[in-house]
Formats: structure tokens, sequence, C-alpha cells
């Protein structure tokens, strides 16, 4: 059993909400944000898939500390970086931690994508010059570098690329860090906006995108016998870690306690996975909270709603807590996939569900024999007294990443 970390900030750019309180009223509303959107690639295809944009985001408001132009996905991870600090104080002169020991700690799966696709058609489609900056947009450091410039951050500043587990790998990293000394704060999170015409399309071509419904929002539908595909999303979630002496010192709340991080790798299989490999993240998970599984009250699944993703995640969740044995919500449902800033976001629901009483719920009807106990119907579960909720993060190229919570007290 490790040490448990503060979290004193929370920050939030998502489908569901700029913000931490919009997240809080949109989950309690049972909001789906997934609609129906149209993609044309002239000469090539066009096709209608469900996503979740960030409909009230507009990078275009968003000042770079460095003065270049910044990719969508950082922008957002800017955004919900400064509503974590600002949350924690960190603007606050007296409240400041040294420069030397605040670290960086960032995720994302593909990085200034957006820039990218938007480069290539600019040097190939419209046959002009790019930018001289368009490496510093693109790069998939360039959050981690923004946000160093942003805060100072003069310690570890670094980034993780796991595909949809980079984010909760960043978290729990960080967790580390500052456990281990070598950070007394950490800005720690992840990001993707991947919601531009040639990457949907990448994912199309996979087949692993769900078919558009009559109703966009029952497109994704995590653990039903019907699951067919997820929907893209994009945004951007934060934390403030630091140990609570740290949180003392400076004279900030601590919002909730980091108590638990697990990680682990398939290494069977580059894109279909492996639930031995998840089971040994869930237990690692717990063993560095120094909990049983029966203290969990509640688990956000990855739950992307993919046939072989979902059966493989409830297999795990069979084996560790029994057959129906913990309140499970996957969060894609209402707010898409949101690839590399997925983790850091599903820990902010669960963080917020434990803190509320309300379960996250999905619109469809579990497949009964996964035996998971999915909350569903048109409204989250009533549930308090949690302690202790669970975030599950699986990835492409079979990196595992759990995180476990705890409410203060």
């Amino acid at each position: 059993m490790s040490t448990p970390v503060a979290i004193t900030g929370l920050g939030l750019v998502s489908p569901l909400g700029t913000s931490v309180q919009a997240l809080d009223r949109a989950l309690a509303a049972n909001q789906c944000a997934i609609a129906a959107r149209e993609v044309v690639i002239d000469g090539v295809e066009r096709f209608t898939v469900g996503v979740a944009a960030c409909s009230e985001f507009d990078e275009r408001k968003s000042r770079a500390p460095s003065g270049v132009t910044l990719d969508r996905g950082t922008a957002m991870a800017l955004s919900a970086a400064f509503e974590a600090a600002e949350q924690s104080r960190l603007f606050e002169s007296s409240r400041q931690p040294s420069p030397e020991r605040l670290g960086v700690f960032w995720g994302t799966g593909m990085g200034g994508a957006s820039s990218f696709d938007q480069s290539t058609e600019q040097l190939y489609g419209r046959k002009r010059r790019l930018r001289p900056t368009t490496v510093l947009t693109t790069m998939p450091n360039a959050a981690v570098a923004e946000l160093a410039l942003a805060f100072g951050a003069r310690a570890s500043a670094v980034g993780y690329a796991c595909a949809c587990a980079s984010s909760a790998v960043a978290i729990g990293e960080a967790m580390r860090a500052v456990r281990g000394g070598w950070v007394d704060v950490a800005i720690a999170g992840g990001h993707e906006a991947l919601l531009t015409p040639g990457v949907i399309a990448s994912w199309q071509a996979m087949r692993v995108l769900a078919p558009l419904e009559a109703h966009a929002a029952h497109t994704c539908r995590p653990f039903s016998a019907d699951r067919a595909g997820f929907a893209l999303g994009e945004g951007a979630g934060a934390v403030i870690i630091e140990s609570v002496a740290s949180a003392e010192r400076r004279g900030v709340d601590v919002r909730a306690l980091l108590a638990g991080y697990g990680t682990s790798c398939d290494a069977v299989h580059i894109s279909n996975p492996n639930s031995d490999g998840q089971v040994r993240a869930v237990r690692a998970a717990l063993a560095d909270a120094g909990l049983a599984a029966g203290d969990i009250g509640h688990v956000n699944a990855h739950g992307t709603g993919t046939v072989a993703g979902d059966a493989a995640e409830a297999a795990t969740l069979a084996e560790i807590f029994g057959a129906r044995g913990v309140p499970v919500s996957a969060t894609k449902t209402l707010h898409g996939h949101i690839m590399g800033g997925g983790g850091a976001i599903e820990l902010l629901c669960a963080l917020r569900a434990m803190d509320l009483g309300q379960l996250p719920a999905s619109a469809t009807a579990p497949d009964a024999a996964l035996g998971v106990d999915l909350v569903h119907g048109l409204a989250p579960r009533a549930a308090g007294g949690i302690r202790h909720v669970m975030s599950n993060a699986f990835a492409f190229g079979g990196t595992n990443a759990v995180l476990i919570a705890s409410r203060v007290g």
C-alpha cells in the first residue's frame, strides 16, 4: 500500500460542457452530446457518423504562451489546466510552489492530429506552403511545452502517448512522481481533438465507429447486446495533484484523494484487448491503494461499445468483482470516445459521481450474458456513501491503466 496524494484542482473541456460545474449539470440530467456529422472527402467518400464535439469551445480565443498558433487540442489542454489551477489557487503568488518543484505530466494519443490534418490539406489539396510553425503546432508534446511555459514549470515536463490510456497513465505517473518526492505539485491530464475529416475517415476505415442510429444519442451502446462501436469525441481533462502535506502548506482544499494506480501491457495483440492484462492492472491498482475489490463502490468502465472490447472488460470485472458485483457506468455513451484524453475525463466523471452520489447512466440496457451491473435508464442512479471509485483505460497497443480515487475523510 502506498500513500494517497491530494487532488486539489479539477479542470475540464468536454462535449458535456467546458467546466466541471457544467459537467455536473450534464451528468445529473443524463445529457448525451453525441450528434450526427456528415464527413465529406472530395473525390473519395461521403458518410455520416455520430460524434461528440465541444461545440461551445472556440480555440481561436485561446492565447498560446509560446506565441505560435495553437492546435485545437492544445487550446483545450490549456483551458482545462487553467480551470484546475484556479481551483487549486496556483495563480496566487503566496500559494505557488517553487518552479523547480512543479511538473507537467500530460497524455494524448495523436497529439496535434487536428493541425496535421489541416496542414496536409493545405499542402496537397490547396498547393500552398505551410506555416514555419507547423512542427511546433503538430508535435505530440506541444501541450506539454505550452503548459510548462504557462505555469513556469521547471521540474519534469513529460508527455505520454499510449493511445486511449494516455491521460490515465499521465495522471498515474504524476502520482508516482509526487509520492517519490520528485515534484511537489503536478499538473496532470490529457487531451484529444480528432474531429477532422481525415482522422474520422481513418477510424471509419477501421470499422470501429458505430453506425449512426435514427436517434444519435443511442449510437454508442457500451455493454449492450446490440453494441456496434463507438462515437469519436474531443476534449481535455486536468487535475492538480500534490502530497497532502503540500496542500496543507499551501492552504488549499483537498477535493479527493488519488489512492491507487496500476498499469500493465497485454503483449498479445495490437488492437484486440486481453482480459488477463486488464486484470493485472486492476489488481495492481487495488494493491497500490491498499483496498479490496469490495471497497470499490463504482467503476467508470473503459466501455467503448465494441463487441470485443466490452466482452473483454466484462470478463475483467467479473474476475475482480464477481458477476454484477459493482455498479458500472460507461460515460463514453454520453461524451464519446476522447481517445488520449478519455482517461482523465472519465476519472473526473467518477470523481463527480462520488461527490454527488449519482452514477451516470447509459440509455440502453446491458447484455445479460456479460454479467455487468450497468447503470442504465433515463436518469442517474442514486448512490450515497461511496468512498472509493475506479476508472479504467484500456488502449490499442495493449497498455492498460487503472486509477482509484477516494473520498476525503
